[in-house]
């Protein structure tokens, strides 16, 4: 497993397809980076599906109100068109590039629609740099996010079973 440096700002997630480390980034979005937190801390992401996979791009995740297995408003049609309860986000963007491993918040049009949603790239980007909100990077587990089913939707499609801070696991 890649060396944690800060545990307070370090996600274990374990997915369908096994562990994935991702070293978030306050320095670049601390509003974002807050939000994941919170979400996680609230075991909001756990059971949440990647309902949006694309070859050689990405794969999304994060719908909690729709995507999450088990929850009250799990829908698999629905599934990438809802959020969290909390207001939308203020863009952060940077000149941070999208990278293979980089982790980026989901939006609609509107610059500041960053909700709950996030994408891992397979691939480098460079068309979404400083389009997008760049909170973090996959240390560790790549090979796991390589594994997740493809799709728009997805078919039975793989989930975050939990995530949790390196210092709270």
């Amino acid at each position: 497993m890649a060396e944690i440096k800060d545990p307070e700002n370090t996600l274990i997630m374990e997915t369908t397809k096994g562990r994935v480390v991702i070293e978030l980034r306050p320095d670049l979005a601390p509003g974002h980076v807050a939000r994941i937190k919170e979400l996680v801390g609230e075991g909001a992401y756990d059971g949440v599906v990647f309902h949006r996979v694309i070859e050689d791009f990405m794969a999304q995740t994060g719908d909690v109100q729709f995507g999450k297995q088990g929850g009250a408003s799990f829908n698999p049609a629905r599934a990438g068109m809802g959020g969290s309860d909390k207001p939308d986000l203020k863009a952060e963007f940077s000149a941070e590039s999208h990278v293979r491993g980089t982790c980026s918040m989901a939006r609609s049009q509107s610059p500041n629609s960053a909700n709950s949603q996030f994408f891992i790239c397979f691939t480098d980007a460079p068309w979404l740099n400083r389009q997008y909100t760049v909170w973090g990077k996959v240390i560790d587990g790549m090979d796991n996010i390589d594994k997740i089913k493809r799709g728009e939707p997805v078919k039975d499609p793989d989930s975050i079973v939990s995530i949790k801070l390196a210092s709270a696991a």
